[in-house]
């Protein structure tokens, strides 16, 4: 009967193992869809801010709650949803912000106090040249060097010109553009915690029976 007591006993150790070892497992799905989900940005969006790879996090499982997560967190997600499941870019001003003659960063986007610096400068304004609405610097005006100013005529109207040069379009306005989805974060996550799951499972509850032991 000694051996039925510690085959009872060794039960009653595994069943109160049994929720920690489910833990463990929904953690490490959990933690391992994360990292793909990371990698899945850095692949299908174009040179994407660390901002937005940090973006993806997880949340562990406790023994006395067995709910693991993995989300995207909030600033991130307002602009990662279209990627996911289709729509406009999300814009963080009334337009889209298309640069043309202005330094970027190193990720290919605006810092984040451009239009601010622009627009303490004088020689740029914001407006609209010839249907094209968007940030202009202006341009110094250019005369021939040693030129000087010509005789006025009979009526006295006329002087030198001034040769002026167009503005530079440094950033264009446009409306949100539709945005192909293509980062699968959804699919990727269930099918990762369909295929991940079983194997954990099984590998948390070995462990638990060595410790039980």
């Amino acid at each position: 009967m000694a051996g039925l007591k510690e085959l009872s006993a060794q039960l009653r150790s595994l069943q109160k193992q049994i929720p920690f070892a489910t833990a463990q497992a929904l953690t490490s799905v959990a933690r391992k869809i994360q990292a793909a989900e990371k990698v899945a940005i850095q692949r299908k969006l174009e040179n994407p801010t660390p901002f937005t790879v940090n973006s993806v996090g997880s949340q562990g499982a406790r023994r006395d709650n067995l709910t693991a997560k993995v989300f995207v967190r909030d600033i991130a997600a307002s602009y990662l949803e279209p990627f996911e499941f289709g729509g406009q870019h999300k814009l963080n001003s009334q337009a889209l912000l298309n640069p043309k003659n202005i330094k970027l960063n190193k990720y290919g986007n605006l810092t984040r106090n451009k239009m601010a610096q622009l627009k303490a400068k004088p020689d740029v304004f914001i407006g609209e040249i010839d249907g094209v609405n968007g940030v202009w610097q202006r341009k110094k005006a250019k005369g021939r060097k040693g030129q000087k100013r010509r005789k006025r005529s009979a009526n006295g109207t006329h002087q030198a010109v001034v040769k002026r040069n167009a503005p530079k379009l440094l950033i264009r306005f446009g409306n949100a553009l539709p945005v192909k989805p293509v980062l699968g974060y959804t699919d990727r996550a269930g099918t990762m915690a369909a295929n991940l799951m079983p194997r954990e499972l099984s590998q948390a509850i070995n462990a638990a029976l060595a410790s039980a032991k």
